[in-house]
């Protein structure tokens, strides 16, 4: 009876401790999922901050202005497009803080061009592509010059990149880490369990039959661990939410589900699949290599 008991006890300990295991990894994996969506939206808002003023030539008519609005606005660089006329650039207050009164009086004329003020996409990131829609924009009839920040283009973009290969190898080595721990951490648990394995297969039980519980056990477990991986993360999100609110606006909510869903699949999914595999081994291992393992 006490046997009996101290084996239940041993059985639900290992239970637990694996579930546990398991959520705590899906939380781990979710929080720096959450916080690398949050840092590739931020390098590509960072990217599209680029500012690229297309200056017209003076004298240009409604359909030119048109013609030129259309040829830029089809490019696959630009993100927004907006017109600014001379007129209004020399009535900004800003401008008139800066000469008053003295500028058009001293030139007599207003010197300053209408223009077209773009933001690109994250794709300008590649310096050819960049070029050579620069050098398009250039060659468009009725564009006196193109101007934006080169160096601080190039600057931005070789940052962003390395950032985003950092955390493509930071989330990769953890995910990898995370697996290993994962799957020695069901083993073991499946290991506790050899002898009743051990003892179905000497009554006569088939493989699928001996199976089938265990499986049936990782799915629960692996949903368990989800759900509560899935509320710690949601606790967590909530509370970065109230301390710094720009960070759910920069992760995007539609993210943040996907994130919580990956988790709940993802642990049903690891559980599972490692449940398979170590199982698979202590069914098909011989009697008497059981009681020596």
């Amino acid at each position: 009876m006490k046997d009996d008991k101290r084996l239940k006890r041993k059985v639900r300990n290992s239970y637990i401790v694996s579930t546990v295991s398991v959520a705590l990894v899906l939380f781990l994996l979710g929080s720096v999922g959450y916080l690398m969506v949050a840092a590739m939206k931020m390098a590509d808002t960072l990217q599209r901050s680029i500012a690229v003023t297309v200056e017209l030539r003076n004298g240009l008519s409604e359909e030119e202005r048109e013609a030129i609005n259309r040829t830029l606005t089809a490019e696959e660089l630009v993100g927004t497009i907006a017109f600014s006329s001379k007129e209004e650039k020399i009535e900004d207050a800003e401008f008139r803080k800066m000469f008053a009164s003295e500028f058009e009086e001293l030139l007599g004329e207003n010197p300053l061009r209408d223009s077209f003020e773009l933001t690109l996409t994250a794709g300008s990131s590649d310096e050819e592509q960049l070029d050579a829609f620069i050098a398009r924009t250039e060659a468009l009839e009725g564009v006196e010059c193109v101007s934006y920040p080169a160096q601080v283009a190039r600057q931005m973009h070789a940052t962003v990149g390395k950032i985003r290969l950092v955390l493509l190898l930071f989330g990769g080595a953890l995910l990898v880490i995370s697996l290993i721990l994962l799957n020695n951490t069901i083993r073991l648990a499946i290991f506790s369990k050899r002898y009743l394995i051990n003892t179905m297969k000497l009554v006569g039980a088939t493989k699928w039959f001996i199976m089938k519980p265990f499986l049936a056990s990782s799915v629960t477990q692996g949903l368990v661990a989800g759900v509560v991986a899935s509320l710690l993360f949601a606790a967590t999100v909530y509370g970065l939410n109230e301390a710094v609110p720009e960070l759910l606006t920069i992760a995007e909510a539609t993210k943040i589900a996907i994130i919580v869903g990956a988790m709940l699949l993802g642990g049903v999914v690891i559980s599972l699949l490692f449940t398979l595999v170590a199982l698979n081994k202590f069914v098909n291992m011989k009697s008497n290599k059981i009681y020596l393992y």
